[in-house]
């Protein structure tokens, strides 16, 4: 079943949109929007080694990379601009923002310069005048607030303060799972448009299991590789793959009456459900984190098989490949074949499936064509 694959009405060069990417990472979220007739110009990254992938995979272009708030690097993007930049992506860390009040001073907030990375985003918009903008992160996004112009406000009435004259302001909470990606992950999306232009949002989509998107592939123990490109299983230690062995499909080793966490004398390890937890098979994967690499992080154990003996397979965390396909990411993603495995763990750990994307922004085109 390849669900990834979109066959929807292709675009016109002459319709074409030109666009930049700003906190980029790998551009993940990118990857289909060549087919729905975006051309990224200019992206800008922070952390090297992603901005290295990112211009890798998309050769065409122009990759920045440095830190968005040094002047020299911020100019560096906006004189790298079109004349006339069509769309603007937008994934701004939050990281350093906080609820206004919540156990930090205002004057601890006003100090940390990450919490006011959406200003840039601001400034960009206000120089380069994008048709549409997205701009996405974590359903917390919505709820943050900045001091902002001598007042406390929430990113959309940041945006709103400043735009609302220019642009449709639109925001919701989506799920992955809800646009053909097996995969749980809630995201807030805020859309802009200037009026008269269309942007409208997608229909939602059958959910499509984790059976359904990697079932096919062969079962791999720790340290096993396949003759499939990335499918192949990281190495566990001994215990962590007895206490796996013994988990069923959907559960956590902490349940097990007997292989389940314990230190060397014995002692039981202390917890959480979500702790050396097999995903399962008959529902989206649940949100892949950027700890997918570790057997005993949230939910990142392959769903496994019952065996004859009555344990269970595939006692590991899920593959490189198993991740692409249940972030939406297509068979034949072109990354470099030396392409670290962490760096790749890590940029989908961090990613917005690029499936859910793409079907948000081609509804850009849908009265249009």
């Amino acid at each position: 079943m390849q669900y990834w694959r979109y066959n929807g009405r292709s675009v016109m060069n002459k319709n074409r949109l030109k666009g930049i990417s700003l906190f980029a990472s790998a551009g993940i979220g990118e990857t289909y929007f060549k087919d729905i007739g975006i051309d990224i110009v200019v992206a800008n990254e922070l952390v090297e080694r992603r901005a290295k992938l990112y211009k890798a995979i998309n050769p065409n272009t122009k990759v920045i990379c440095g830190d968005i708030t040094d002047k020299q690097v911020f100019n560096d993007i906006i004189n790298s601009c079109p004349e006339k930049v069509d769309f603007l992506l937008a994934s701004p860390p939050c990281q350093g923002m906080s609820v206004a009040g919540k156990n930090r001073s205002q004057k601890t907030m006003e100090s940390d310069k990450r919490n006011y990375l959406i200003t840039y985003v601001v400034k960009a918009i206000k120089l380069t005048k994008p048709d549409y903008i997205l701009i996405e992160n974590v359903p917390a996004l919505l709820k943050l607030k900045l001091m902002y112009d001598s007042k406390y406000r929430t990113v959309l009435e940041i945006l709103q303060y400043e735009f609302d004259n220019q642009y449709i302001i639109d925001s919701a909470i989506v799920d992955s799972s809800d646009y053909g990606v097996p995969q749980t992950r809630l995201r807030a999306i805020i859309k802009m448009h200037k009026p008269g232009m269309i942007w409208n949002w997608p229909q939602k989509k059958d959910k499509v299991t984790v059976e359904q998107a990697i079932g096919h592939l062969p079962s791999l123990e720790a340290g096993e590789t396949s003759s499939i490109k990335w499918h192949f299983a990281r190495k566990h230690t001994k215990e962590n793959i007895l206490w796996m062995k013994h988990t069923p499909t959907g559960k956590s080793a902490f349940s097990n009456p007997v292989f389940f966490p314990q230190k060397k004398d014995g002692t039981r390890i202390k917890g959480y459900e979500s702790s050396y937890r097999r995903i399962r098979w008959d529902a989206p994967a649940p949100t892949i984190t950027i700890r997918n690499d570790c057997i005993a992080s949230q939910r990142n154990v392959h769903p496994g098989r019952l065996l004859p003996d009555g344990t269970y397979s595939d006692a590991r965390v899920l593959t490189p490949l198993e991740l692409m396909i249940l972030d939406s990411l297509p068979v034949d993603w072109n990354i470099p074949d030396d392409t670290p495995e962490l760096l790749i763990r890590q940029c989908i750990g961090e990613s917005i499936p690029p499936l859910m994307l793409k079907e948000i922004v081609r509804g850009i085109y849908d009265e249009q064509d």
